[in-house]
C-alpha cells in the first residue's frame, strides 16, 4: 500500500479528527498538502484524495454545527467514539433541521445536548418518516408536557413507529380492563415497556393475570413492567435468592404481589437488604414477604443510616425492639426526624449531626 493510500484511510477515521484537538488541522499534521506531486501522478489517488478532502470538510462543518449548538469539545469527541456516522451525515441538510425540530418542540439546547449525547441515533433517523410521527403520536397519547418528559427520560423511542408497535399492547390493557389513566402513567414513565411484540406482551399479561393481580390496579401495569424487564432465567434467580433466606415458594409470589419492585431489585440489593434486615435487625425473614416495599428502599441512603439510629435508641433503651420497623424506614424524611431523633436530642446530644454524617456518607 503506498503512502499516500495509508494517509487517506488515517482521514477516513473519525478519530482523527480530535487526535489533535479542533485548533489544529489533521490535514496539517499528516501532510497531505506536502505530496502534491504524488497525488496528481495517478488519477485513483488524486480521486481518493478529493474524497478524503471532502469527508474532511463535513467533520469539520459537523463540527462548527454542534458546538454552535451547544455541544463542548469533550461531548463532540465522544460523540465521534460512540456512534462516526453523525460525522459522515450532512451537518444542514441531515442535522440541523432535527436539532431545530427539537427546539421547537420545547427541548432547551442543554436538553437536546444530553438527549443527543445519549442516544446519538436520533440526528441520522428520518425526520418525516420516523421523528415527526412518533413524535406526534405520543403527544396525541399523552399531552405535550408529559411527552417531553418521556424524551427526556428515554429518547429512544422516537425510533420506533409508535402506532405499530406500541397501539397494539395499549389496546390489549384497555381489553382487560386496565384505566387509561394507570396505562398514560406508566406510559409516560416507562414507556420502553410497551415496545415489545404484541404477542409477547399479551403473555406477559395473561401471565400477571394469572398471578391474581387486578387490572384496575396500578400494580397490574408495573407487575408487567417486572416481567418485562427480566428473562425466565433471571426471575429464578432472583426466587432463588428468596429461598435462601428461608422464604417459601408463596411467600415470594405474595411479597410480588404485595410490591412487584421486590423482583427488579438487584440479587445484591435483594441479599443486602434481607441480611440488614434478618442479621442486623433480628426480624423474621417472611417479614419481607410481609412488607416487600421495604425491599426496594435504598440500602445506603435510608436503610443504614435509619438503622443506625434505631441502634442507637434502642441500645440507649429509648425505644423497644417491638417498635414499628415499617414505619422507622418508610417515613418521609421529615417525619423521621420528627419522630425518632428531635424527641431524643436532650438524651443523646448530637444524634441528628450523626445521622446527617452517616447520609453524607452513603453519598460518596
Amino acid at each position: 500500500m503506498s503512502n499516500l493510500l495509508r494517509r487517506i484511510l488515517l482521514l477516513r477515521s473519525p478519530s482523527s479528527v480530535f487526535s489533535h484537538g479542533f485548533s489544529e488541522s489533521p490535514l496539517k499534521s499528516l501532510t497531505y498538502f506536502s505530496v502534491s506531486s504524488e497525488i496528481v501522478s495517478s488519477p485513483k489517488s488524486a480521486s481518493l484524495a478529493s474524497n478524503a478532502v471532502r469527508l474532511e470538510n463535513n467533520r469539520k462543518d459537523v463540527i462548527a454545527l454542534l458546538a454552535n449548538h451547544g455541544f463542548s469539545e469533550s461531548q463532540i469527541s465522544a460523540l465521534a467514539k460512540r456512534f462516526p456516522p453523525i460525522f459522515s451525515a450532512k451537518p444542514e441538510k441531515t442535522l440541523l433541521p432535527k436539532l431545530l425540530f427539537f427546539q421547537s418542540k420545547g427541548l432547551s439546547s442543554p436538553e437536546i445536548v444530553r438527549l443527543v449525547c445519549a442516544f446519538p441515533r436520533v440526528l441520522t433517523r428520518s425526520l418525516d418518516k420516523r421523528l415527526i410521527p412518533s413524535f406526534e403520536y405520543i403527544q396525541a397519547v399523552l399531552g405535550s408536557e408529559k411527552t417531553l418528559a418521556a424524551i427526556k427520560r428515554s429518547a429512544d423511542i422516537l425510533f420506533w413507529d409508535f402506532q405499530i408497535s406500541v397501539g397494539p399492547n395499549i389496546e390489549i390493557l384497555k381489553q382487560i380492563g386496565v384505566p387509561d389513566s394507570n396505562i398514560l402513567k406508566y406510559l409516560h414513565y416507562q414507556p420502553r415497556v410497551f415496545l415489545t411484540n404484541s404477542i409477547r406482551f399479551k403473555e406477559t399479561v395473561e401471565r400477571v393475570t394469572e398471578m391474581g393481580f387486578n387490572p384496575r390496579g396500578l400494580l397490574f401495569v408495573i407487575a408487567v413492567f417486572a416481567l418485562r424487564s427480566m428473562t425466565k432465567s433471571t426471575w429464578d434467580k432472583k426466587v432463588e435468592v428468596y429461598r435462601n433466606w428461608g422464604l417459601s415458594e408463596e411467600e415470594i409470589h405474595l411479597a410480588f404481589r404485595r410490591n412487584p419492585w421486590c423482583m427488579i431489585a438487584s440479587e445484591d440489593k435483594i441479599n443486602g437488604a434481607m441480611d440488614f434486615y434478618v442479621n442486623k435487625m433480628g426480624c423474621d425473614s417472611s417479614f419481607a414477604a410481609r412488607r416487600p416495599v421495604l425491599l426496594q428502599l435504598s440500602l445506603k441512603k435510608r436503610i443504614l443510616p435509619r438503622g443506625y439510629v434505631y441502634q442507637v435508641l434502642l441500645s440507649k433503651g429509648l425505644i423497644k425492639k417491638t417498635e414499628n420497623i415499617c414505619l422507622l424506614f418508610e417515613s418521609p424524611e421529615k417525619r423521621f426526624i420528627e419522630k425518632y431523633i428531635n424527641p431524643h436530642k436532650e438524651q443523646i446530644p448530637g444524634l441528628l449531626e450523626l445521622y446527617e454524617q452517616k447520609l453524607m456518607d452513603s453519598r460518596r
